[in-house]
């Protein structure tokens, strides 16, 4: 049983977190954060699969494969230190001296990540001098988790921590995350940035195996805009200090810490997708009945990832020929006919189309259903037994505004 809790990244045993004002490119905000370890962590992690990778995500994608163990991650927003060179990966390694020094750990124990703007370099002076201000005011407070989760904010509303506990072999253990993503956001392997925390005592292998199945039915099955960022990084710390029996085989303690960590991720996602720039609404596209789990998966995020089915869900507009259009070019063949499709908010549910054509709806019972946070749109294919969601959000003027904007 998952019992939720109001907390974050400091939630379990041993975490700590701070941010700092470093002036890395925004001034009168924070803008980089800390989280540390008080003993070492087996460490997993996931990476964007764009081939233009920033330089934190080769620095952090090495330190995983490598087996290191973690024991801090320094974060800045603002400029996303991609498409720098060697000076963008000088800047990872100064970063991690001056963590090392500061928080008086191994080198190699120091994630990296950055958010912001693509192609502008860091000055290394502003970072040494944040890390030394996070390594100093460094808290196990819930406050200084939700302050670290704000300062990774770049163009995102609503800051996004979670935490939740379980029990491991009759031990209490607790799980807590934050993520940050607005813009940018299509991923092929987890989000823009996403760090999770856990006192669970587990191998680091199946703590790989948990995270890599996790991501492929919850943040692989989101998209704001259709973009796969430079800098996309998810990693989960483990430092074992609750004490549970070392999870070292897939028995039931590997489930029950699997299944809560599927739900954190899935919260973490979801809140993204609400969060997408500009959006007034969560868009769930739930697939059922298709013919394969892939076949599902493709046929739900070809919706979300519509941009005229997102516009008439920002226009209230129940246009659902958008909706069937957008699963026809998805590449799954299937029989139009045989499609029923829903519209659905607030436990209320409306047919609207089946048989080939139109349903008999009301339009005005549409438009109050587009109208609320979130719009759920289900397509039952009639083909086999299996099911995918996906989710995404409504495609407004303040998108195109912001992103004309962002350098500035």
């Amino acid at each position: 049983m998952i019992e939720w809790l109001n907390a974050g990244v400091t939630a379990a045993k041993g975490f700590e977190a701070a941010c700092a004002a470093a002036g890395i490119k925004y001034q009168g905000r924070t803008d980089m954060a800390l989280v540390y370890s008080e003993a070492p962590c087996v460490t997993a992690g996931v990476f964007t699969t764009n081939v233009v990778k920033a330089a934190p995500v080769i620095w952090d994608a090495e330190l995983v494969k490598s087996g290191a163990t973690g024991r801090a991650v320094v974060v800045n927003s603002g400029i996303a230190n991609a498409c720098t060179g060697q000076e963008g990966l000088e800047v990872c390694r100064r970063t991690a001296q001056a963590a090392a020094q500061a928080l008086d750990i191994p080198e190699d124990s120091v994630y990296i990540g950055s958010t912001g703007v693509i192609g502008m370099q860091i000055q290394t002076e502003r970072i040494a001098e944040g890390v030394k201000l996070l390594a100093g005011s460094k808290s196990s407070s819930q406050k200084a988790g939700t302050l670290a989760s704000k300062a990774i904010m770049t163009t995102d509303t609503v800051n996004k921590e979670i935490a939740c506990r379980v029990q491991l072999g009759g031990v209490p253990v607790t799980i807590g995350g934050m993520c940050k993503g607005s813009g940018m956001i299509h991923p092929n392997m987890g989000t823009m940035l996403c760090y999770i925390t856990t006192d669970a005592a587990v191998e680091k292998s199946l703590l790989q195996k948990a995270l890599s199945e996790i991501v492929q039915d919850t943040f692989n099955m989101i998209s704001v805009d259709g973009d796969t960022s430079t800098n996309d990084t998810l990693l989960v710390l483990a430092n074992g200090l609750a004490g549970n029996p070392c999870v070292s085989e897939e028995n039931e303690d590997y489930r029950i810490l699997h299944d809560a960590l599927y739900e954190i991720c899935l919260n973490l996602c979801q809140r993204m997708a609400a969060d997408g720039e500009g959006a007034t609404r969560l868009i769930e596209c739930r697939v059922e009945k298709a013919d394969t789990k892939e076949h599902a998966k493709i046929l739900a995020k070809s919706v979300i990832c519509s941009n005229l089915t997102k516009a008439a869900v920002f226009g209230k507009d129940a246009n659902w020929g958008r909706v069937l259009c957008a699963l026809g070019y998805s590449g799954v063949l299937f029989d139009p006919d045989q499609v029923d499709l829903y519209f659905e908010a607030g436990g209320e549910s409306l047919l609207i189309f089946t048989d080939g054509a139109a349903a008999d709806y009301s339009e005005e019972d549409a438009t109050r259903l587009l109208s609320g946070e979130k719009v759920v749109i289900r397509a039952v294919m009639h083909q086999g037994d299996a099911c995918a969601t996906a989710w995404g959000c409504d495609l407004t003027y303040d998108y195109v505004r912001i992103n004309a904007d962002y350098r500035s």
